[in-house]
Parts: C-alpha cells; sequence; structure tokens
C-alpha cells in the first residue's frame, strides 16, 4: 500500500497526488512518484467478475490531506504533460467516456451518437470518440453547442431533435427519459448502446422487437477494467486528452467548492488543492 498527497475533484473520487509513504513489500511504486487511480476500483469475486468499490464511498477518498490505496489500484503519471490539477480532472468523466466507448467498440469510421454532450462525462466521451477517428453528433441545449463542436462534434443536435433512424454505429447514453426508444432506432443493425448515466429519468419503454430484430447490443458500464484505464493512463502520459478545469479551491474551501459543484454554474471540474 501507500499514502499519497491528493488532488481531488467529484466527491474524493478523482485523485492526482504524489506518493509519500510505501508500505512493505512494494516494488512498483516509489515515493516521489505521481500518481492517478480509477474511481471504480475493481475488486472482482467469484460470484461477481465484475464487482467494484468506489473511491470517495466504499473506500475514504481524496477529500483529506492523505489518501491511501493499494499497490494495484494505482497509476505512475509523473512522465505526463498535464498539471495536476488536470490529471485529477480525468478518473471520473474521461474514465466513465472512455469505458462508454471502449465497451460499444467505437473505433476509426463509426458515426457515434452521444447524449449529454455538453456535460463532464458527454464532452470527454466527445474529445475521446472524436480522437478514436469517429464521427461525433452530440445532444445538447442550443446554447452550449458551440463547446460541443470545439470539443470534436461534427454535429449538435437539440434536445428536443429526434435522431435520424439507423444513421450510428453506436449510442453512448448518460441522459435515458422518455427519449430513450429514439436512441435505440437511431442504431444501425447491429449498433451498440452504452450506458452509465439515467439523468433524464431510468425508467423507459421499450419494443423489444426493435433491438432483436436489428441484433442491437446494450452495454451497462460501471465496471472499468485495469487494461482499459490502462489506455487511458497512456492517453494521459502522451498529453492527448486535455480536461476543463473550472475553478480550483484550497482544501479549506471545500464548503464553497461544494455549494458551487450543487448550483451546476460551473462548466469543467471543480479541484481541490491539500
Amino acid at each position: 500500500m501507500g499514502r499519497c498527497t491528493p488532488v481531488s475533484t467529484h466527491s474524493g473520487g478523482d485523485i492526482c497526488g504524489t506518493v509519500v509513504v510505501v508500505g512493505d513489500g512494494v516494488t512498483s511504486v516509489e515515493p516521489g512518484a505521481r500518481i492517478t487511480s480509477q474511481i471504480n476500483i475493481p475488486r472482482p469475486t467469484s460470484d461477481n467478475p465484475f464487482a467494484y468499490v468506489a473511491l470517495g464511498s466504499e473506500l475514504d477518498g481524496a477529500f483529506a490531506e492523505f489518501c491511501l490505496l493499494q499497490e494495484d489500484e494505482i497509476f505512475d503519471v509523473s512522465a505526463s504533460p498535464l498539471s495536476n490539477e488536470e490529471i485529477a480532472a480525468i478518473p471520473c468523466g474521461f474514465g466513465t467516456a472512455f469505458n462508454l466507448l471502449s465497451r460499444a467498440g467505437v473505433g476509426t469510421g463509426q458515426r457515434v451518437l452521444i447524449t449529454g454532450a455538453s456535460g463532464v462525462v458527454g464532452l470527454a466521451a466527445v474529445q475521446l470518440a472524436d480522437l478514436l477517428g469517429a464521427q461525433v453528433t452530440g445532444i445538447a441545449a442550443d446554447e452550449k453547442a458551440e463547446t460541443v463542436r470545439r470539443a470534436g462534434a461534427v454535429e449538435v443536435l437539440p434536445r428536443s431533435a429526434t435522431p435520424p433512424a439507423q444513421g450510428f454505429d453506436a449510442v453512448i447514453d448518460v441522459v435515458a427519459g422518455e427519449a430513450w426508444p429514439d436512441l435505440i432506432r437511431a442504431l444501425k443493425p447491429g449498433g451498440n448502446y452504452a450506458v452509465s448515466g439515467a439523468i433524464a429519468g431510468p425508467m423507459v419503454e421499450a419494443d423489444l422487437r426493435e433491438i432483436y430484430l436489428t441484433d442491437i447490443t446494450i452495454h451497462g458500464c460501471s465496471f472499468m477494467s485495469r487494461e482499459t484505464f490502462l489506455d487511458l493512463v497512456d492517453l494521459m502520459i502522451a498529453g492527448r486528452v486535455k480536461p476543463t478545469i473550472a475553478k480550483t479551491y484550497p482544501l479549506r474551501d471545500i464548503g464553497r467548492a461544494q455549494a458551487d459543484f450543487l448550483a451546476k454554474k460551473h462548466a469543467g471540474k471543480l479541484i481541490l488543492l491539500p
């Protein structure tokens, strides 16, 4: 195990820190290394190969001066050109987005529809899908459309729009709600739908014939393998991802940071500095 001084965001689940102490037997990391971690840390069991624990929930998170993690739960990002604050803004938003895209098999030349495209996960998904060579269409409020385009979308649909039927190889969804049937209809035969949120409502209606007759695959995405996160770490080290930092706060101002977070007035991540 190792102890590190963290830079943190997202209720203590996002982290970038410097290792200050390592436990007996630790060989892969040394004091002084700059590290990060997944927010949903894999802990597979014999009964559930997709089991995980969440940093900041089941594990004490990074809303503190020090954070304790196991050796195989940390990733060395010392070589990344990104700042500590930028790395701290990546694990939840970019991690969730990268997992969705990976599970949906998004790659070069595919057409991808991304809901909630102006949010933290949505913007990360737009940026990453563009990086993977996909052609991205986002769904976002009109006043945020330009932000989504700058992230890499070639087209932005308003929230009230119905996406074209069978127009996309993959749908990346964090919204769900009443529009859900239109998202399924937007997929080409054999398409992939990946979901990790339901901010417009978790209860949806489906015509199962629209799923099985077109061979649609649905991916629920909370578990992220260490190997998938390693691929994201490679992008961090190469400096190929760039999160948006809205504001930083000293740790003593955590109350103000939480209030600003709940007010939802900032576009981008809010970062605590120990």
